[in-house]
């Protein structure tokens, strides 16, 4: 983000003060709206850092002050202290105050009127206790993109700060004040999803031109609150000429995609694939009932249940009527057997895509063959989940089978929780998933297969190194037959698509 700001600089004549008017105007458009435009009478406490993003809440006071907020303003250092564009702006608002003073306990209470205070030690952080309840809005400015090392001393005194105002507001069952942050939550690492150190939660973030990972990947997305992305002015090109190689799925991207493959005057059954759901086991019918009919439901033109023998019955009496299903050679214990892949890859010759896992089992040596046996014969997509995977971590007995490569012809699509993923690594170290996406894209490279990495924001891996960002979902996600279900659905989609 530094190289694009830079470059929108020198290449399209767009000063770095103007870009920081620009964040600013964006930041008070955001906070405008959360307010519907009622600005007038408000008060507003702006806690700023001495680098640019304390000199974008300098700009925002301005622009609060001019709408008729009561605008406090708090630098935790000394405007001689500040460069550049931060120090322009922190020098107006010093100019323009009505109060104006080093380190006092003194702010203003008149309407639309501007105060302003230099603090560098914990001689104020007392009265902000105060005044920070008689506020509709608190607003982290105190660091951006540039940290990365846990705050300490006054600024983590700050963050204590916020966290007590917070702490009050559900005590107190009130919305008020609200806490918005600048860019990122001061005391996140913008590049890291992980938190170094405490740092501001807030209702509110109003980020630049494209978002930081610390924006969208948990846990350190959960402190953002409501995410707004801002164009400030850097051309679209400048970002695609930076070769980004991670990327959140927007509502367009869905939209787009269901555009095109939607059902026209034209359609039938077979212009919309043909999926086999390869799931189920004696006592686990359900799985492969939820797995088909997503399918179904998701708008493949036929979904076949291929399920052992003695759980068709089950499955046939619970799927949609316009699910068929087929029986499989079994083990004793009522699971898929290697005796079926011939069967199996009679009925994959005619159909566009395979799903296999849901319900499966995977303790039976000969149901892992068959998988295994499955996916290396395959000549069309296979999505892979749940059971599935833990047969072929099992088969290997080292995590993912090393001699199973994912193609353009016949690709693999692997849905692992990040139980399931630790097994394909072939570990029990959880701290290997504290950086999912280097994780999701180490694996998906290495073996040349689409990965979906599910949980709170899960992730899609390509071939190629790219990753996605799934912004959606909740915790209602969290229960029985969720995957299932999404592995139906990725399923159809794929049948569709073909």
């Amino acid at each position: 983000m530094r190289e694009i700001d830079r470059l929108t600089t020198r290449d399209y004549q767009i000063t770095s003060l103007s870009l920081m008017q620009a964040a600013a105007e964006a930041c008070f458009q955001a906070i405008a709206n959360y307010f519907d435009g009622d600005l007038a009478g408000k008060k507003a406490l702006l806690l700023c850092g001495p680098g640019n993003n304390g000199g974008d809440g300098a700009a925002l006071a301005l622009k609060l002050k001019r709408a008729g907020v009561n605008t406090d303003v708090v630098l935790f250092g000394h405007v001689d202290q500040t460069k550049d564009d931060a120090r322009a702006n922190f020098e107006i608002v010093r100019e323009q105050a009505q109060i104006n003073v080093a380190s006092s306990a003194v702010f203003n209470q008149t309407e639309g009127a501007l105060s302003f205070v230099e603090c560098d030690n914990a001689e104020t952080l007392g009265n902000l206790t105060l005044i920070s309840q008689a506020c509709d809005l608190v607003v982290d400015a105190l660091f951006g993109t540039g940290l990365k090392r846990p705050l300490e001393g006054i600024l983590l005194q700050v963050v204590e700060h916020l966290r007590a105002i917070r702490a009050a507001r559900e005590r107190l069952e009130t919305a008020r004040p609200l806490i918005v942050s600048i860019d990122v939550p001061s005391g996140l690492n913008a590049d890291s999803a992980q938190p170094i150190g405490d740092a501001v939660a807030s209702d509110l973030t109003i980020t630049f031109t494209a978002p930081k990972p610390a924006n969208v990947l948990p846990p350190a997305s959960h402190l953002n609150g409501r995410l707004v992305v801002a164009n400030i002015g850097s051309p679209a090109t400048l970002v695609g000429d930076a070769k980004p190689q991670l990327f959140v799925i927007e509502e367009n991207d869905a939209r787009q995609w269901l555009t095109s493959t939607r059902y026209t005057p034209e359609s039938f059954k077979n212009t919309h694939g043909h999926a086999l759901v390869i799931a189920g086991s004696r006592g686990y019918a359900g799985a492969a009932v939820l797995c088909g009919n997503a399918a179904m439901r998701s708008g493949a033109g036929l979904v076949t249940i291929a399920t052992p023998a003695s759980a068709q019955a089950a499955v046939a009496a619970s799927a949609m009527p316009e699910v068929m299903t087929t029986a499989l050679a079994e083990t004793d214990r009522g699971a898929v057997s290697d005796d079926a892949i011939d069967h199996v890859m009679k009925l994959a010759a005619r159909v566009d895509v395979i799903a296999v896992g849901p319900g499966l089992s995977a303790d039976d040596e000969r149901t892992r063959r068959f998988v295994f046996s499955l996916v290396k014969q395959r000549t069309v997509p296979v999505v892979i989940d749940a059971d599935a995977l833990n047969c072929l971590a099992a088969y290997s007995g080292n995590g993912w089978p090393s001699e199973l490569q994912g193609s353009e012809q016949a690709p693999l699509i692997l849905t692992p929780h990040a139980g399931e993923m630790l097994r394909l690594l072939g570990t029990k170290e959880k701290s290997v998933l504290n950086d999912r996406v280097a994780t999701a894209r180490d694996f998906a490279t290495k073996h040349k297969l689409i990965l979906v990495l599910k949980g709170a924001r899960s992730l899609i891996a390509a071939p190629d190194g790219r990753v996605f960002i799934i912004p959606t979902g909740n915790a209602g996600l969290g229960t029985a037959g969720a995957g299932d279900t999404l592995t139906g659905i990725i399923t159809g989609f794929i049948a569709q698509d073909r």
